[in-house]
């Protein structure tokens, strides 16, 4: 008898900073309660290590390929109109599990290519519906000066697999308001035609917020009583609810690996700027408050609820996911991901994984292991100037949150491992030469032969 894999449902917040959420130490600290995701907190495995990509982009190239974006070329947000995400060579999460017998969706920002042959329902997904790029976009129309005919038009988009997409709506302020509650409604759709289907799922919901202009739906709008950013956090909260109750009314709560996490640290734009709880710094920085996110998985019956503070990284869901689903990642290109699912079953102790390198771009700025972070360069804030240290600055993390305590007299022995990890790395960037930004179509990388 062959057993039924579970659905997989991955909800990931934009922008969403680890000091947010009441499970996180925040919540109503930040004048929005989040007792959903709370809850969801409370039934799960909540990650108090889990490590993503300097922004949007490269954090989602990861997750969709599970490979550094160093190697893929997808490292930064591209304006309209120029090259930009995944080329069709890389083999997304989507694909795999497609091919493994998953009716697969996207629902929200794509932000990984944004014309035909680079959209979701090309890239493994039988159905789309959302923003090609991003949310900033939304404030284009309303800009002085705007020229639609010298720069597109934004537009809420959706499309299915084997056909063009189409585009149903101006992305402005409004629509920007509107999103969240469209893409949870048709995520909630998707499960529901599945599960009268009795066929496995993997739906993955790409919200908005809190990404700048963090402007909540009109039935949030007023809420919370402290402004738009926490009735846009109160709005994240319920839509996450709405999910996890449709999961329970359709009677699929031990039959679905639910996952929710956040792309990158804290949106930084003010007025909406957010917060890293007691790690320091903003996503575009290699500071920790821009690489550790909160991370959530719940299996009832399979992951027990437990806290944990070992090092993960979103590149290790493309090797998870493909063993929940039963397929395996291709074995023609390097993945960096590591496949964590007997450490999230509890049947490893501890995390497959002791550290990561961390670009921003092609600069390598930071490598992060066990409990410590060497910067070999040095910016706070986004757009400071980064400085490259002559003499790497290290940091004891559980000593030192705010990274303001070089180690290196006390700890220096730290700097050996960290260097063997860069060396190891930098070694199969040249056996697997990276993929230009903006390569075409056609590209397809080689692999160099041994020495």
């Amino acid at each position: 008898m062959t057993v039924r894999p579970p659905n997989i449902v991955l909800i990931l917040a934009d922008n969403l900073g680890w000091g947010e959420l009441g499970c996180y130490g925040g919540g109503v600290l930040r004048g929005a309660p989040t007792p959903r995701i709370d809850a969801l907190s409370e039934e799960g495995l909540t990650c108090l290590n889990f490590n993503v990509e300097s922004d949007c982009v490269p954090t989602r190239s990861a997750l969709m390929t599970g490979r550094h974006p160093i190697r893929t070329g997808a490292m930064q947000s591209v304006p309209a109109g120029l090259p930009q995400g995944l080329i069709p060579w890389e083999i997304t999460i989507g694909q795999l599990l497609q091919g493994a017998g998953y009716a697969t969706a996207c629902f929200g920002k794509w932000h990984l290519g944004d014309r035909e042959g680079r959209l979701p329902k090309d890239r493994g997904f039988d159905e789309w519906y959302g923003i090609p790029r991003t949310s900033n976009e939304a404030m284009f129309t309303a800009a002085p000066g705007f020229d639609p005919t010298i720069v597109p038009m934004p537009y809420v988009m959706e499309g299915v697999k084997g056909a063009p997409a189409r585009n149903l709506a101006v992305y402005d302020l409004e629509q920007r308001r509107l999103i969240d509650g469209e893409l949870t409604r048709r995520t909630i759709d998707f499960m529901e035609r599945q599960s009268a289907a009795a066929r496995p799922f993997f739906a993955y919901v790409p919200l908005t917020q809190l990404h700048f202009p963090t402007l909540p739906h009109p039935d949030f709008a007023g809420r919370t009583g402290a402004g738009d950013f926490a009735d846009a956090m109160a709005e994240m909260d319920h839509r996450v609810g709405e999910i996890l109750d449709a999961i329970d009314r359709l009677g699929l709560r031990e039959d679905t690996l639910v996952l929710f996490g956040s792309d990158n640290g804290p949106e930084f734009r003010r007025p909406w700027r957010g917060t890293a709880g007691p790690w320091r710094g903003t996503y575009h920085t290699a500071m920790e408050g821009g690489l550790r996110v909160p991370f959530i998985l719940r299996w009832p019956g399979r992951i027990a609820p437990r806290r944990t503070t070992d090092v993960l990284h979103i590149t290790d869901l493309y090797p998870t996911l493909a063993r929940v689903a039963g397929t395996s990642p291709p074995a023609d290109r390097a993945i960096d991901g590591i496949d964590q699912l007997d450490f999230f079953l509890g049947e490893r102790a501890k995390s497959a994984r002791d550290g990561f390198p961390y670009y921003i771009k092609t600069e390598l700025r930071a490598v992060k292991w066990r409990d410590w972070k060497m910067h070999l360069m040095w910016e706070v804030e986004p757009n400071e100037g980064p400085i490259k240290l002559e003499t790497p600055y290290l940091f004891n993390l559980v000593r030192d949150p705010k990274e303001e305590t070089d180690a290196n007299m006390d700890e220096g022995w730290v700097r050996g491992p960290i260097r063997r990890l860069i060396e190891a790395f930098q070694d199969s960037l040249k056996t697997h030469p990276p993929i230009p930004p903006g390569a075409p179509d056609d590209f397809v990388p080689r692999a160099k032969a041994g020495p």
